[in-house]
């Protein structure tokens, strides 16, 4: 029996390291936002824990507010808790006003600082007021951002020129009511003028409204293209190998628990 009870010892401390974390901050950050913090499961018994990449995903309009449970309604965190695996550290902020740059630096800093993140490798994604964050966060600090995904958004930066250094995927339905289809292209255009573009993809999906696109934060092929990227890649190449299109969406909740629309 106590030889049981000291191999109970031993065993304990890689049980606890092996379970994957979902916190809630509150007024940790100053100058940023109240946040959820994913943090994966380290299954390795490595002296020193392997680091992982950080996703940034940023809510659209219809989550904002003051209530941390209503900014998981849909998402990178709400696909996790449906079964989705993403062996990343995921960052999940929530806004009540739009996204400021600055204060998701602050919360991105603080969290490099805490955790075991691979700084080579954090990834940005959002929709609609979420888009518009992404657009404005990544051309603010593109040397941050290994790869980038706005969906459905726009941006309200005076110079996009710094989106050209990132690899960069926006999507747009021409459906879209909430919001119209010209504001990725104004975005697009803004980057054109700046000079060579060939980090960006740019689908406009024929008949595609808005809040579908909120699916695409499920399918595993989001999360493979991200992870394709690092700062580290020669040129910093955008991958072009990996498969989303509009029939993606119909299998966005393929093998995961029942969701609804945003």
């Amino acid at each position: 029996m106590q030889k049981l009870v000291v191999l109970a010892l031993f065993v304990l401390p890689f049980v606890v390291k092996a379970q994957a974390n979902l916190t809630a901050f509150r007024n940790t950050v100053e100058n940023g936002y109240n946040f959820w913090l994913y943090e994966p499961k380290d299954d390795t018994l490595a002296d020193e824990p392997e680091k992982k990449p950080l996703i940034i995903f940023l809510h659209g309009k219809s989550l904002f507010g003051n209530n941390l449970y209503q900014a998981k309604k849909y998402g990178t965190i709400n696909a996790i808790e449906m079964g989705r695996q993403i062996d990343a550290y995921v960052l999940s902020p929530q806004t009540n006003n739009g996204w400021n740059p600055e204060r998701i630096l602050n919360i991105m800093n603080w969290t490099i600082k805490n955790y075991d993140v691979d700084t080579n490798r954090v990834y940005v994604l959002g929709m609609s007021m979420g888009g518009y964050g992404t657009i404005d966060f990544v051309g603010t600090y593109p040397d941050k951002i290994a790869a980038a995904m706005a969906f459905c958004g726009g941006g309200t930066l005076k110079d996009y020129c710094g989106l050209n250094e990132v690899p960069l995927w926006i999507i747009h339905g021409t459906a879209d009511r909430a919001v119209g289809i010209e504001q990725s292209d104004r975005v697009v255009e803004a980057m054109k003028s700046c000079g060579e573009t060939n980090r960006l993809i740019y689908e406009r999906w024929k008949g595609v409204n808005h809040s579908i696109l909120a699916r695409l934060f499920y399918l595993p092929a989001t999360y493979e293209w991200l992870f394709k990227h690092s700062l580290k890649d020669e040129d910093r190449i955008v991958n072009k190998d990996v498969v989303i299109n509009k029939s993606s969406l119909n299998v966005a909740y393929k093998n995961l628990t029942p969701h609804a629309d945003e």
